[in-house]
Protein backbone atom coordinates (compact mmCIF):
# COMPACT_ATOMS: atom_id res chain seq x y z
CA UNK A 1 0.00 0.00 0.00
CA UNK A 2 1.40 3.73 -0.58
CA UNK A 3 2.15 5.68 2.35
CA UNK A 4 -0.74 8.11 1.61
CA UNK A 5 0.15 11.89 1.87
CA UNK A 6 -1.74 14.74 3.30
CA UNK A 7 -3.13 17.34 1.00
CA UNK A 8 -6.25 19.11 0.05
CA UNK A 9 -9.20 16.26 -0.41
CA UNK A 10 -9.87 15.07 -4.08
CA UNK A 11 -13.28 13.20 -3.69
CA UNK A 12 -12.25 10.81 -6.75
CA UNK A 13 -9.85 8.70 -4.51
CA UNK A 14 -9.69 5.44 -4.84
CA UNK A 15 -7.59 2.24 -4.61
CA UNK A 16 -6.75 -0.19 -7.47
CA UNK A 17 -4.53 -3.22 -6.11
CA UNK A 18 -3.27 -0.83 -3.47
CA UNK A 19 -2.03 1.57 -5.88
CA UNK A 20 -3.95 4.98 -4.91
CA UNK A 21 -5.20 6.61 -8.25
CA UNK A 22 -7.21 9.98 -8.47
CA UNK A 23 -9.62 10.42 -11.50
CA UNK A 24 -10.32 13.42 -13.23
CA UNK A 25 -13.98 14.92 -13.18
CA UNK A 26 -14.54 14.24 -9.26
CA UNK A 27 -11.42 16.11 -7.75
CA UNK A 28 -12.55 19.82 -7.05
CA UNK A 29 -11.78 23.07 -4.93
CA UNK A 30 -13.17 23.07 -1.58
CA UNK A 31 -15.71 25.40 -1.43
CA UNK A 32 -16.49 25.50 -4.93
CA UNK A 33 -19.95 24.11 -5.00
CA UNK A 34 -19.62 21.93 -7.67
CA UNK A 35 -17.78 18.56 -8.40
CA UNK A 36 -18.41 18.84 -12.66
CA UNK A 37 -14.71 19.95 -13.48
CA UNK A 38 -15.04 23.23 -13.38
CA UNK A 39 -11.79 25.46 -12.64
CA UNK A 40 -10.78 27.41 -10.23
CA UNK A 41 -7.73 29.49 -10.02
CA UNK A 42 -5.58 28.13 -7.26
CA UNK A 43 -6.03 31.20 -4.89
CA UNK A 44 -8.92 29.61 -4.59
CA UNK A 45 -8.31 25.93 -3.36
CA UNK A 46 -5.22 23.34 -3.85
CA UNK A 47 -3.12 23.64 -6.98
CA UNK A 48 -4.49 21.08 -9.61
CA UNK A 49 -2.05 18.95 -11.30
CA UNK A 50 -2.91 16.51 -14.35
CA UNK A 51 -0.74 13.62 -14.56
CA UNK A 52 -1.07 12.84 -18.76
CA UNK A 53 -0.74 8.92 -18.72
CA UNK A 54 0.74 7.78 -22.06
CA UNK A 55 1.64 4.39 -21.04
CA UNK A 56 -0.79 1.39 -21.25
CA UNK A 57 0.26 -2.19 -19.72
CA UNK A 58 2.00 -4.55 -21.37
CA UNK A 59 -0.64 -7.08 -22.81
CA UNK A 60 -1.72 -9.37 -20.60
CA UNK A 61 1.22 -9.22 -17.62
CA UNK A 62 0.20 -5.97 -15.42
CA UNK A 63 3.55 -4.78 -16.31
CA UNK A 64 3.15 -0.67 -16.49
CA UNK A 65 -0.78 -1.05 -15.32
CA UNK A 66 -0.32 1.90 -12.73
CA UNK A 67 1.93 3.96 -13.94
CA UNK A 68 -0.09 7.30 -12.93
CA UNK A 69 -0.14 6.03 -9.77
CA UNK A 70 3.29 5.68 -9.37
CA UNK A 71 4.37 9.74 -10.39
CA UNK A 72 1.70 10.73 -8.64
CA UNK A 73 3.55 8.33 -5.43
CA UNK A 74 6.85 9.91 -6.51
CA UNK A 75 5.96 13.71 -6.55
CA UNK A 76 3.35 14.11 -3.32
CA UNK A 77 5.23 14.16 -0.75
CA UNK A 78 6.68 17.26 -2.34
CA UNK A 79 3.66 19.08 -3.15
CA UNK A 80 1.27 18.28 0.01
CA UNK A 81 -0.47 21.42 -0.94
CA UNK A 82 -1.77 19.94 -4.67
CA UNK A 83 -4.61 17.48 -5.42
CA UNK A 84 -3.49 15.70 -8.70
CA UNK A 85 -5.66 13.86 -11.36
CA UNK A 86 -4.43 11.06 -13.94
CA UNK A 87 -5.90 11.45 -16.93
CA UNK A 88 -5.65 8.30 -19.35
CA UNK A 89 -5.07 9.88 -22.62
CA UNK A 90 -3.25 6.69 -23.96
CA UNK A 91 -6.73 5.06 -23.07
CA UNK A 92 -8.67 7.43 -25.03
CA UNK A 93 -9.74 9.90 -22.35
CA UNK A 94 -9.60 13.45 -23.71
CA UNK A 95 -7.20 16.49 -23.36
CA UNK A 96 -8.43 18.77 -20.61
CA UNK A 97 -8.67 22.67 -21.60
CA UNK A 98 -4.93 24.06 -20.62
CA UNK A 99 -6.43 26.20 -18.35
CA UNK A 100 -8.69 23.64 -16.21
CA UNK A 101 -4.95 22.76 -14.60
CA UNK A 102 -2.01 24.63 -13.02
CA UNK A 103 0.27 22.24 -14.42
CA UNK A 104 0.83 19.02 -15.74
CA UNK A 105 2.83 16.05 -16.04
CA UNK A 106 3.52 13.80 -19.29
CA UNK A 107 4.26 10.50 -18.65
CA UNK A 108 6.35 7.89 -20.21
CA UNK A 109 5.06 5.80 -22.76
CA UNK A 110 5.64 3.03 -25.39
CA UNK A 111 5.84 4.94 -28.13
CA UNK A 112 8.34 7.13 -29.72
CA UNK A 113 7.49 10.88 -31.13
CA UNK A 114 7.46 9.16 -34.66
CA UNK A 115 4.48 6.74 -33.84
CA UNK A 116 1.02 7.61 -35.83
CA UNK A 117 -1.19 7.33 -33.08
CA UNK A 118 -4.54 9.01 -32.40
CA UNK A 119 -3.33 10.98 -29.08
CA UNK A 120 -0.05 12.01 -30.50
CA UNK A 121 -1.03 15.21 -32.61
CA UNK A 122 -3.46 16.62 -30.14
CA UNK A 123 -0.95 16.03 -27.46
CA UNK A 124 1.56 18.24 -29.77
CA UNK A 125 -1.16 20.71 -30.17
CA UNK A 126 -1.48 21.12 -26.21
CA UNK A 127 2.19 21.20 -25.31
CA UNK A 128 2.44 24.45 -27.87
CA UNK A 129 -0.35 26.07 -26.19
CA UNK A 130 0.90 25.34 -22.50
CA UNK A 131 4.19 26.81 -23.77
CA UNK A 132 2.09 29.72 -25.00
CA UNK A 133 -0.01 30.20 -21.93
CA UNK A 134 3.38 29.21 -20.16
CA UNK A 135 1.48 26.40 -17.90
CA UNK A 136 4.29 24.47 -16.42
CA UNK A 137 5.16 20.86 -18.09
CA UNK A 138 6.98 17.79 -16.61
CA UNK A 139 8.21 15.74 -18.72
CA UNK A 140 9.20 12.02 -17.99
CA UNK A 141 10.99 9.46 -20.38
CA UNK A 142 8.63 10.00 -23.81
CA UNK A 143 7.56 12.82 -22.05
CA UNK A 144 10.78 14.32 -22.00
CA UNK A 145 11.42 13.46 -25.98
CA UNK A 146 8.15 14.95 -27.17
CA UNK A 147 8.34 18.17 -25.55
CA UNK A 148 11.90 18.66 -27.29
CA UNK A 149 10.65 16.92 -30.84
CA UNK A 150 7.48 19.57 -30.44
CA UNK A 151 9.31 23.00 -29.13
CA UNK A 152 11.86 22.39 -31.89
CA UNK A 153 14.26 19.58 -31.64
CA UNK A 154 14.21 16.28 -32.47
CA UNK A 155 14.09 12.52 -30.66
CA UNK A 156 14.86 9.25 -32.35
CA UNK A 157 15.82 5.95 -31.75
CA UNK A 158 19.40 5.52 -31.21
CA UNK A 159 20.20 2.08 -29.98
CA UNK A 160 18.68 -0.80 -28.43
CA UNK A 161 16.50 -0.75 -25.01
CA UNK A 162 18.28 0.51 -22.00
CA UNK A 163 17.24 -0.94 -19.18
CA UNK A 164 18.46 -0.56 -15.16
CA UNK A 165 19.72 1.86 -13.45
CA UNK A 166 22.26 4.46 -15.15
CA UNK A 167 24.20 7.42 -13.81
CA UNK A 168 23.34 10.96 -14.89
CA UNK A 169 25.07 14.02 -13.74
CA UNK A 170 22.63 16.11 -12.73
CA UNK A 171 23.87 20.29 -11.84
CA UNK A 172 27.01 18.79 -11.55
CA UNK A 173 26.57 16.21 -9.57
CA UNK A 174 26.66 12.37 -10.35
CA UNK A 175 22.70 10.50 -9.27
CA UNK A 176 21.66 7.12 -9.99
CA UNK A 177 18.66 6.91 -12.30
CA UNK A 178 16.11 4.51 -13.30
CA UNK A 179 15.16 3.86 -16.73
CA UNK A 180 13.75 2.16 -19.88
CA UNK A 181 14.16 3.47 -23.59
CA UNK A 182 15.78 3.36 -26.65
CA UNK A 183 14.71 6.71 -28.11
CA UNK A 184 16.57 9.79 -26.66
CA UNK A 185 16.67 13.50 -27.81
CA UNK A 186 19.22 14.17 -30.44
CA UNK A 187 19.11 18.17 -31.14
CA UNK A 188 18.17 20.50 -28.28
CA UNK A 189 14.90 22.46 -28.91
CA UNK A 190 15.19 26.52 -28.94
CA UNK A 191 14.94 28.06 -25.25
CA UNK A 192 16.13 24.74 -23.65
CA UNK A 193 19.14 24.14 -21.98
CA UNK A 194 21.25 21.01 -21.18
CA UNK A 195 21.23 20.84 -17.19
CA UNK A 196 22.07 16.71 -17.05
CA UNK A 197 23.57 13.66 -18.95
CA UNK A 198 24.52 10.32 -19.04
CA UNK A 199 27.95 8.68 -20.56
CA UNK A 200 25.26 7.23 -23.69
CA UNK A 201 22.47 9.85 -23.59
CA UNK A 202 24.11 13.91 -23.79
CA UNK A 203 20.66 15.19 -23.34
CA UNK A 204 19.16 13.71 -19.83
CA UNK A 205 17.73 16.73 -18.77
CA UNK A 206 16.32 19.83 -20.02
CA UNK A 207 15.28 23.35 -18.60
CA UNK A 208 13.31 25.69 -20.76
CA UNK A 209 13.16 29.47 -20.75
CA UNK A 210 9.38 28.71 -19.32
CA UNK A 211 8.27 26.71 -16.50
CA UNK A 212 9.02 23.47 -17.84
CA UNK A 213 11.94 21.03 -17.57
CA UNK A 214 11.75 17.21 -18.59
CA UNK A 215 14.15 13.79 -17.96
CA UNK A 216 15.14 11.46 -20.15
CA UNK A 217 14.88 8.72 -16.53
CA UNK A 218 12.00 7.45 -14.67
CA UNK A 219 12.07 8.84 -11.48
CA UNK A 220 8.69 7.46 -10.70
CA UNK A 221 10.26 3.67 -11.17
CA UNK A 222 11.22 1.82 -7.71
CA UNK A 223 13.76 -0.57 -7.09
CA UNK A 224 10.59 -3.35 -6.58
CA UNK A 225 8.33 -1.77 -9.65
CA UNK A 226 11.20 -1.75 -11.69
CA UNK A 227 12.57 -5.31 -11.09
CA UNK A 228 8.54 -6.61 -11.03
CA UNK A 229 8.00 -4.89 -14.46
CA UNK A 230 11.50 -6.85 -16.15
CA UNK A 231 9.96 -10.32 -14.73
CA UNK A 232 6.64 -9.54 -15.94
CA UNK A 233 7.62 -9.30 -19.75
CA UNK A 234 11.05 -11.39 -19.36
CA UNK A 235 11.28 -13.42 -22.80
CA UNK A 236 8.72 -11.02 -24.45
CA UNK A 237 8.84 -7.49 -23.98
CA UNK A 238 12.89 -7.49 -23.01
CA UNK A 239 15.44 -10.20 -24.11
CA UNK A 240 16.60 -12.53 -21.21
CA UNK A 241 20.12 -11.39 -21.32
CA UNK A 242 19.20 -7.65 -21.10
CA UNK A 243 16.80 -8.38 -18.32
CA UNK A 244 19.52 -9.99 -16.36
CA UNK A 245 22.17 -7.00 -16.44
CA UNK A 246 19.14 -4.35 -15.81
CA UNK A 247 18.52 -6.60 -12.68
CA UNK A 248 21.93 -6.80 -11.55
CA UNK A 249 21.94 -2.78 -12.52
CA UNK A 250 18.96 -2.49 -10.16
CA UNK A 251 20.36 -4.50 -7.25
CA UNK A 252 23.68 -2.36 -7.58
CA UNK A 253 22.25 1.49 -8.15
CA UNK A 254 21.10 3.72 -4.89
CA UNK A 255 18.31 5.62 -6.68
CA UNK A 256 16.87 8.02 -4.13
CA UNK A 257 12.59 7.74 -3.63
CA UNK A 258 12.48 11.64 -4.24
CA UNK A 259 14.94 11.89 -6.93
CA UNK A 260 13.94 15.52 -9.38
CA UNK A 261 10.22 15.52 -7.03
CA UNK A 262 11.61 19.01 -5.17
CA UNK A 263 12.77 20.32 -8.78
CA UNK A 264 9.43 19.28 -10.44
CA UNK A 265 7.50 20.84 -7.59
CA UNK A 266 9.61 24.40 -8.55
CA UNK A 267 8.38 23.85 -11.96
CA UNK A 268 4.52 22.91 -11.35
CA UNK A 269 4.21 25.96 -9.10
CA UNK A 270 5.38 27.79 -11.61
CA UNK A 271 8.53 28.88 -10.32
CA UNK A 272 10.84 27.17 -13.03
Amino acid sequence: MLQMVERPECSCDNDVDGVRQNRAQACHHPGSGSSNGAYMKSGDGPLRVAILNLTLPFEDTGAFAHTGAEIEKWIAPAMPEACFEILDIARGEPLPEIQQYDGYVISGSEMGVYDEVDWMEPLRRFLLDCRDEKQPLVGICFGHQLMAHTFGGRAEKVHRHVVGTRKFTIDGVKRDAHVWHQDQVVIIPPGARVSGFADYCPVGVLDYDFPAFSMQFHPEFSRDSLSRSIGLIMGRGIEPQLAAEALQSIDEGEVAADLMADRAAYVLRGRG
